[in-house]
Formats: structure tokens, sequence, C-alpha cells
């Protein structure tokens, strides 16, 4: 038998009849219809979105309040220490770019974070997108100024 548009039908006992709901109890599905006997998931209408809670928080809106939930858009930083700094020649002007050239940072994929950790004693000025308020503290006591980038 060759199949075409004309005498295709699905196979026999694929296809069953649509169950008669509230038709008596011999149809099966009588009077309540299998909700049961009362209560707000047997009314018509079915009145509750899904995950809804009965009121409580839902879950969907709850969860990202919770610890341990990574940001969505994090601000990323290629980080530097004043300590590495420290090396540099006195009265230079400290960017990404020369620190990429001088080989003191080698991958640098977002904009330069300044962080306060080790000593600095020669006069710089540091132009950097962030810096920590330790770091910011070391330069300027070392006489050099910190200048942000956009």
């Amino acid at each position: 038998m060759t199949f075409q548009l004309d005498n295709l039908k699905p196979q026999t006992g694929a296809r069953r009849r649509k169950t008669r709901k509230g038709r008596g109890i011999a149809a099966g599905q009588g009077a309540s219809c299998g909700f049961g006997m009362r209560g707000q998931k047997s009314r018509s209408g079915r009145p509750t979105r899904p995950g809804f809670e009965g009121g409580q928080m839902p879950l969907y809106r709850r969860v990202p309040k919770l610890k341990h939930f990574p940001l969505v858009n994090p601000t990323e930083f290629t980080i530097i220490n004043v300590g590495k700094l420290a090396d540099l020649q006195a009265g230079s002007t400290v960017d990404l770019d020369s620190l990429v050239k001088d080989g003191i940072v080698t991958s640098p994929k977002h904009p330069l974070k300044v962080l306060g950790q080790g000593e600095l004693s020669t006069k710089l000025t540091v132009r950097a997108a962030a810096f920590t308020a330790g770091a910011r503290a070391k330069i300027e006591a070392a006489g050099g100024t910190c200048e942000i980038l956009d």
C-alpha cells in the first residue's frame, strides 16, 4: 500500500475518545469531574497562576535575594597591587598600556584597578579605572597622583 494524502489515517487504537466529564456516575468522571469535593482547586477557571504559593513570596522572586547567587553583569577589572609599581621609574605615568609594555600585566582584557597591597616610595602618576582607598592613600603619600579614567 502506498502512502498518499487521501489515504493517511492514524493507527488503530492510537486515538481515544475524549472523556465526557460531568455526565453521571457511569461515565467515570461524574459530578465533580475528578477534582474532589470543595476548595480552590476544584473551582472552574483554576484561579491561581503557575508558581503561586498562596501569597507567600514565590520561589522565582525570592531566589535572587538569597546568598551565593552570581551577579548577572559583574564589573570585571584587570587588577594590580601597589607593590608591583614600586620598581617603576620615578615621575613616570602608569596606565594599562605602559604596564603591558613593561611586562607587568600580561592579559589586559578589562579596565585597570589598583589595589593597596605592598609598599610604594616612588612618585608616580597612575591612570586607572578604579582605585581602592588603601591604594589611593599609598600613591598620594609617596607624592604621586591618581587619575580615574572613564
